[in-house]
This record gives structure tokens, C-alpha cells and sequence, in this order.
């Protein structure tokens, strides 16, 4: 158990916890709704996520709950699956095999996995997705219908339908919003918590369902005990591809609101443990019928900004939830529709800054990426939108990497230093040894490209040169194809009767380096030296 519980409750924790509680509650009835899921999935989902991070968990502000971006793919995941009495259970299966990925994650220590996705991917992904998170909230607040799941086939479906637009509604709707924009300035007020119960104070009077407003409805929050959704084989393939996607959305969106938030208040952070947790929160929401949990950023920087100080306020959220739930959960289904819905648009929006999309402009990088990213969601829907900005990011990466060339160093200026010769004209190449660094890691896509690029300049220059180094400082590691490809390289030095220095190698290169290297590859030489300790060796050994 975690040492902050232990060692007694904060004041600041308290304050934190109190206030996170307020915000809390309200966003997990609406991205209930937002997913196409019951309302008690997301309460449920909410104490799934409270309760494992504060107490397994490596981040301060971190609050694991159900979030926007999970709430919208699991609703595709839905509608892909079809509109029918067992979409619920597809759904719980869908949080558990996410879950399991996780786990699987942490023990293959992969917590630096989304790193790969390129920033420009997910700023794009985020955008398109406020985008179509807060437009699609229009249904809700007009009390219409649309069968349509692409956003430019959906807009258009609802403004043909204005004459069917209930005014009450959105009149709500907007009143709504505007209140929790007014309670979002007042430093700890539940204003999500406070706008709830003014609806359902006012409903009272008013009947709402008498103006054609639907209500939340009855929540089914009962003990039951954990159980394994019943699927079959085909429907857990399907469940295999989907749980792909949501992996992704949660643990990027979880990852850099940890990364952020320890980066900020220089606390070190564990990233496969927070895997590890992360997986265990989706297994137990969904052994208990929840949504899927992740770290949200709205959340977490309000925890912080209510001045939280540990892991405790999550703990204090939790049991005020229990509280609140225990004295008021029938009164929470008489919550009005298109209030969630404004709750929903109030907690995305502060994500629709184009601000932050204008510094790739600016710098006139990565624009046709992010341009991309969101067009892919907002054309393709959010699963498949994901998919394909995903798939782009990692082949531009190894397109990037593919695409590497080899440099030449020579020593610049007499110093312990060598540089590419190209880039600095000055730098002198040393007599009878050519010196050359990949500048990409070496891996399956690029290595017979380097190297042959390699084996022609040593073909050029074959009677003036005797040693050949390459700093493979930029290689951390070797797969099996680079491997096979450098032992084909050493054959050719060997025929070439050159010497080669393999230098600046990491640890993992060094020693798988060493089990490839045989007696019948004497000339090859490897290394942990600098580039200017190789040269006076080889040179020192030639003559």
C-alpha cells in the first residue's frame, strides 16, 4: 500500500480530493453516455480507476477515471459491432482484453512504446476527436436521431432536421454550459456537481420529460459478484483489433499526463508500472461491468491545481464518491440529457486550442501530419481515423530511418574530435584509415543500404586505405538482420584483407557482437573506445 495513505490524510489532499470529487461524478454519468454504455459503467469505472492507482501507482496528480477519448472509441467499437442486446457484453469483453494488453505491456517493458507515435499524430488525433466528440453531443441536446457515424455525413443530417429540434432543450443545454463556465473560475467549486443538482432541483418543478427533455434514468448500481463476459472465439478476435486501438488512445493520453505533471514538479515516474496499473484498473472495471480507465489530463491537472500533494486525494475522491453515491444515487438518474452534454462539451473544449497546432506551421514541420491526423478522424470515424494516423507516423519513422546514409569523419582542427567532412570542410581525414558513422541506428530496413554505401567507398579508395572504423554510436541494439548483414561485411573486409574497428558500441551491441565474431574474422576489432582512441590504435597496430 502506498506510504501517503499510510502516513495520514493532507489538508491539501483533502481540499483536492473534495474538489476532484465534484468534477468526477458528473463526467462519468456523461461519458456513460458518450460511450453508449449505462450510466453506473462509468461510476463503476471511476472506483476501478481511484482506487488501484492510489494505491499501486507512481504519479502525485495522476487520476485514472473513465476519459472522452476512451468513451468516444468505445462507442465506434460499438457501433461496429452492431445495436443489439449483446453490444454490453462486447463492450466489457472489449475494457478486459484492453486490460490484459496492458499487462502485457509492463512485462515486456515497453512503457516508452508511445514515444514512436510522432507528437504532430497525437495533437491531430485530439483535435479531430474534440472535434467530433462536441459535435456529436448536438444529438443529445436537440433530441434527434442520426444513423450516420462519419462527422461530414452527421452534420449535415442534423441541420436537415432543424424543424425537429426541441428549443427547450438546447435552451438547457445552453444555460448549462454557461454555468459551468462561470463555476470553472472559482478555485475548488464542483461546479459539474452543483449544475447537476440545479437541473435536478429544477426538474422537479418543471418536468422536464413534459418538454420532450429526456432524463439520465434509473441507475443500476447493485453488489454483483466479478465476472468474464461470455464470447465467442470470432467475437474475441474482433475484440483483439479494437483493444489495439484503445491501448493506444489510454496509454497515450494516460502517459503524457503523467509524463507532464512529473516533468513539471521534477517527480520520477515508473512508466511500466503505471502500465501494469493501468492494466489492472481496466481488468477490475471490467469484472464489474465499467468503462475502460485511463489517466485523463482534465482530470489529473485540476487534481493539481486543487493542490493536491499525494496519491491521498485520490482516495479522499473515492470515498466522497461513495458517500455522494450512497445519499444520492437515485436522484443522479434525474439528471437532465442535455446537461450531460454540456458537461461533456465543457470538459473537451478547454482540448479545442488551435493554438497549439500553430507552432508546426510556424516551424513548417510535421503540417501535412497533423492535417492528416485529423482529417483521418473526422472522414474515417475514431477507430479507424487512429489506425491510419498511427500506421502514417510509424512509416514516415521508418521511411526516416530507411532512407539513412553513412558519413565520413575526418579530426577537426588537430582536436580529439572528428566530424562529417562534408558538413565541415575544415576536418581532415586521417592518412590510411577511412572513418565512417551511420547516422540513423542500424536495424532490418536500412543496414544493407548503409553498409553497401560503405563497401563502395572502400572499393573507391581500396589502395590508400588499410583500416576501416565505423562509430556505431547510434546503434543501441542490433536485430538479427543488421547482424547477418555486418557478418557478410566483415567476409568482404576480410577479402579485402582490411582491418575494421567496430567502435563506441553499446553494451547490448558489444556482446552480441562478441558471440557473432569467430576466428576466421581476424581483422575485425571491437570496441568501447571514442573515435580519436581508435584511430591512434589502428594506427599504432598498422604500423
Amino acid at each position: 500500500m502506498n506510504k501517503h495513505i499510510l502516513s495520514g490524510l493532507n489538508l491539501q489532499d483533502i481540499i483536492a480530493g473534495l474538489s476532484i470529487a465534484g468534477l468526477l461524478l458528473p463526467e462519468a454519468v456523461a461519458y456513460s453516455g458518450l460511450a453508449n454504455m449505462p450510466p453506473q459503467s462509468g461510476i463503476i469505472a471511476l472506483f476501478a480507476g481511484l482506487l488501484c492507482y492510489a494505491l499501486f501507482g507512481t504519479s502525485r496528480f495522476a487520476i485514472v477515471s473513465a476519459t472522452s477519448s476512451s468513451a468516444v472509441v468505445m462507442a465506434a467499437a460499438l457501433a461496429a459491432y452492431g445495436s443489439n442486446a449483446s453490444s454490453l457484453t462486447f463492450a466489457i469483453g472489449l475494457v478486459f482484453i484492453t486490460g490484459l494488453f496492458f499487462l502485457i505491456a509492463s512485462l515486456i517493458r515497453i512503457g516508452t512504446i508511445t514515444d514512436f507515435i510522432a507528437k504532430p499524430v497525437l495533437r491531430g488525433f485530439t483535435f479531430g476527436l474534440v472535434i467530433t466528440i462536441i459535435v456529436k453531443q448536438w444529438s443529445g441536446i436537440t433530441g434527434i436521431n442520426t444513423s450516420h457515424s462519419n462527422f461530414f455525413r452527421y452534420l449535415p443530417d442534423v441541420f436537415l432536421q432543424y424543424k425537429e429540434w426541441n428549443y427547450w432543450s438546447i435552451l438547457t443545454a445552453v444555460i448549462a454550459l454557461l454555468l459551468l463556465t462561470v463555476f470553472s473560475r472559482i478555485k475548488y467549486f464542483p461546479g459539474g456537481l452543483v449544475v447537476i443538482g440545479l437541473s435536478i432541483i429544477i426538474g422537479k418543478g418543471i418536468d422536464f420529460p413534459a418538454y420532450g427533455i429526456a432524463n439520465v434514468g434509473t441507475i443500476h448500481l447493485k453488489p454483483e459478484l466479478p465476472d468474464l463476459p461470455e464470447l465467442s472465439y470470432n467475437d474475441w478476435l474482433r475484440l483483439v483489433e479494437l483493444g489495439l486501438a484503445l491501448v493506444m488512445v489510454l496509454y497515450s493520453e494516460s502517459y503524457g499526463s503523467i509524463r507532464s505533471f512529473a516533468l513539471k514538479h521534477g517527480d520520477s515516474i515508473q512508466p511500466n508500472r503505471d502500465l501494469w496499473v493501468l492494466g489492472v484498473s481496466n481488468i477490475v472495471s471490467a469484472l464489474f461491468h465499467g468503462m475502460p480507465v485511463g489517466a485523463g489530463y482534465s482530470a489529473t491537472s485540476a487534481n493539481e491545481a486543487a493542490g493536491a500533494t499525494s496519491k491521498t486525494a485520490g482516495m479522499v475522491a473515492a470515498i466522497t464518491l461513495l458517500l455522494i453515491i450512497v445519499g444520492m444515487l437515485p436522484l443522479i438518474g434525474y439528471t437532465p440529457q442535455p446537461v450531460l452534454a454540456a458537461i461533456v462539451i465543457h470538459a473537451v473544449g478547454h482540448n479545442l486550442n488551435p493554438a497549439v497546432l500553430k507552432p508546426y506551421f510556424v516551424w513548417k514541420r510535421d503540417r501535412f501530419l497533423l492535417v492528416f491526423s485529423i482529417m483521418s478522424v473526422l472522414l474515417l470515424g475514431v477507430l479507424d481515423g487512429l489506425l491510419v494516423a498511427i500506421g502514417t507516423s510509424v512509416i514516415l519513422l521508418l521511411k526516416q530511418f530507411s532512407e539513412s546514409t553513412i558519413s565520413i569523419l575526418g579530426r577537426l582542427d588537430n582536436s580529439h574530435d572528428f566530424v562529417d567532412i562534408k558538413k565541415h570542410p575544415v576536418a581532415l581525414p586521417v592518412a590510411g584509415i577511412l572513418i565512417l558513422r551511420p547516422d540513423q541506428p542500424l536495424f532490418f530496413a536500412n543496414t544493407e543500404r548503409i553498409l553497401n554505401q560503405a563497401r563502395a567507398l572502400i572499393i573507391a579508395d581500396r589502395n590508400s586505405i588499410h583500416t576501416v572504423i565505423i562509430s556505431l554510436e547510434e546503434s543501441p541494439d542490433l536485430d538479427g538482420t543488421a547482424l547477418e548483414t555486418i557478418k557478410d561485411f566483415w567476409e568482404f573486409m576480410t577479402k579485402e584483407e582490411k582491418k575494421l574497428v567496430l567502435t563506441r558500441l553499446k553494451d547490448p551491441v558489444y556482446r552480441v557482437l562478441s558471440q557473432l565474431l569467430s576466428p576466421e574474422y581476424p581483422t575485425v576489432f571491437l570496441s568501447f573506445l571514442s573515435v580519436d582512441d581508435a584511430v591512434n590504435i589502428a594506427g599504432k597496430s598498422y604500423k
